[in-house]
């Protein structure tokens, strides 16, 4: 998995630390064989518990090298995820970074210290002989349909075909710098690190402050000489959006297609590719490059099977649809993982047979995305046939959120839906009955969420209703849940608040606020001003001076004044 590179080439770099391939390659063949001393071989299940960081990597990389699986937990999940996840995996040893082992849950597994780890070297590791290309390489957790984690089981197969097709697809070479940015535990993650170490690459990983807000990741890309990024949507969005200076040495920027709404601008220095995959596809099954073009409210196409990767459309008969039609995708081929852990029935009906007579491979995943192919050949996302739902860049089950809500002693039922009118665009919202007398606040059902679910699962509302709309067949009736948020008269106004939000927010080193908020006096800040300024005469075409930036702190208002100022410009 790793490259045969010069012992002091550089692998992985960090404002703390520094790690060449010879240091990495001896620290995890020393970790390897002592795993292997204690019995860890191949179909055994290991979780690693580190941050982002090179302890991460070395346990991942240890437990491939002792031919075993290796399973990563994100130490920003809650203790109970945390919890249900390692008695779900029933894995023989947990390898923790320092300082994170005390919040591991009490279990029969043993933690094994990563920084203090012993080093064996009395004989060279190698891979069982029976370690065969469907052998199990991790075990990934995502959101899951019954309210709990699902694991995913990545085989090597589906993991090297992820690994080569990207390295041919982006001609990768030792002399990419290559971006981490996504948390421990995530498939993206998986993605960012392997192509890279594999070709001999360097993976930098940018410092919290640096990951806040676009403006700073970007001068953290441009110092740190990034060629290959990965972004997600929201993220990515606002990159496409800004001036690039010459020195910029990245040359793509990947992210997530299940729900990219964007199309960069003419002259960017670098391409946008938006890929689709799902854990169960090993992270990738399609890509293409996205365009320029004017319609921009037109969401970009996910683009075409990977290599070694089918898609199929199917109705609901099972049959394959014809071109312009739509169906669900179905996804094929070597990037399909092997199956839930410990779901057999599950796996059974998400990893089906492909129907007689079709030219699709033997095995097909739903994926429960309806799509249609476009005359190109690329195929076009239109939405979910069930209730699973895409936030920047994950994929979240609603289930396990209101299986949450639903353990809360004072809440009776609950719904969670994904809207399009948030006031950051698509955002989860949450819709509560109580029990009867029950009184809690908004902010306990949220520390109440906070202690069982991770971040990109919190909704982003919390609404309190008497009862639940239904359907005439006493189903919930989504469609006639109210909006939790206010929601503006006008939605050309809106349209000009969410991009104006964006390019603010874009310069700002603090997370996006919602524009009836003060996001920022920018008048107060002279340089900031003069930022604001520049792009919203390039975007607007409007012209404003600093006095009216001291004068309009919110969006809302700061929107008021660009179609006033533009208005007074046509008379």
């Amino acid at each position: 998995m790793i490259a045969m590179q010069p012992h002091d080439a550089l692998a992985l770099a960090a404002t703390s630390f520094r790690l060449t391939y010879g240091q990495l390659n001896e620290r995890s063949a020393g970790l390897a064989q002592g795993l292997q001393l204690l019995g860890v071989g191949p179909g055994v299940p290991i979780a690693v518990f580190a941050h982002r960081t090179f302890a991460g990597i070395l346990g991942a990389l240890a437990v491939l090298k002792a031919g075993a699986a290796y399973a990563p937990l994100d130490p920003a999940d809650p203790p109970g995820r945390l919890d249900f996840i390692l008695r779900d995996l029933q894995a023989p040893f947990v390898l923790a970074e320092r300082g994170l082992a005390s919040r591991l849950p009490k279990g029969a597994w043993k933690v094994i210290p990563l920084d203090e780890a012993p080093l064996v070297f009395s004989q060279p590791v190698a891979l069982p002989a029976s370690l065969a290309p469907d052998s199990l390489a991790c075990v990934l957790y995502t959101s899951g349909p019954h309210g709990r984690p699902l694991g995913v089981e990545i085989t090597h197969a589906g993991l090297l075909n992820l690994v080569r097709w990207h390295q041919h697809a982006f001609k990768v070479t030792a002399a990419d710098n290559a971006s981490q940015l996504a948390p421990p535990g995530s498939e993206s993650a998986v993605w960012e690190i392997w192509p890279y170490l594999a070709a001999g690459a360097s993976l930098h990983f940018p410092d919290p402050q640096s990951c806040e807000a676009a403006l700073p990741f970007r001068e953290w890309l441009v110092a740190e000489y990034i060629t290959m990024a990965f972004a997600p949507s929201a993220l990515a969005s606002q990159l496409i959006a800004m001036d690039w200076p010459r020195n910029t040495a990245l040359r793509v920027l990947l992210t997530s297609g299940g729900d990219s709404r964007f199309h960069p601008p003419a002259g960017l220095p670098f391409t946008l590719v938006n890929t689709y995959g799902t854990v169960e596809t090993t992270m990738v099954a399609a890509s293409g490059v996205v365009l320029p073009q004017s319609n921009l409210h037109e969401p970009p196409a996910i683009g075409r099977p990977i290599d070694n990767v089918s898609a199929v459309l199917l109705n609901k008969m099972g049959r394959a649809v014809r071109d312009g039609e739509a169906g669900e995708l179905c996804i094929g081929g070597a990037a399909l993982a092997r199956g839930y852990w410990n779901q057999p029935e599950l796996s059974a009906r998400r990893f089906a047979p492909c129907p007689p007579g079709s030219e699709a491979p033997a095995f097909l995943f739903h994926t429960g995305d309806a799509a249609r192919r476009l005359p190109g050949g690329e195929f076009a996302l239109l939405g979910r046939l069930d209730d699973r739902i895409t936030i920047r860049g994950y994929r979240v089950e609603p289930a396990e959120i209101e299986s949450a809500l639903n353990a809360h002693p004072e809440v009776k039922t609950s719904v969670v839906v994904a809207r399009e009118d948030g006031p950051e665009g698509r955002q989860l919202a949450a819709y509560i009955v109580l029990a009867d007398g029950a009184a809690p606040s908004i902010a306990d059902l949220q520390v109440w969420l906070r202690e069982r679910l991770p971040a990109y699962m919190l909704p982003a509302a919390i609404a309190i209703l008497n009862e639940l709309p239904l359907t005439p067949q006493g189903e919930t009736d989504r469609a006639a849940l109210p909006a939790p948020w206010p929601k503006p008269a006008d939605p050309t106004r809106r349209a000009l608040e969410l991009r104006l939000l964006q390019i603010i927010t874009s310069l700002l080193p603090a997370n996006q606020l919602p524009p009836d908020e003060t996001v920022v006096r920018v008048g107060g800040q002279p340089l900031l001003a003069a930022l604001v300024i520049d792009r919203v005469r390039q975007v607007f075409g409007v012209t404003l001076n600093p006095r009216q930036l001291f004068e309009a702190p919110t969006v809302a208002q700061l929107a008021a004044e660009i179609e006033r100022t533009a208005q007074l410009a046509r008379c």
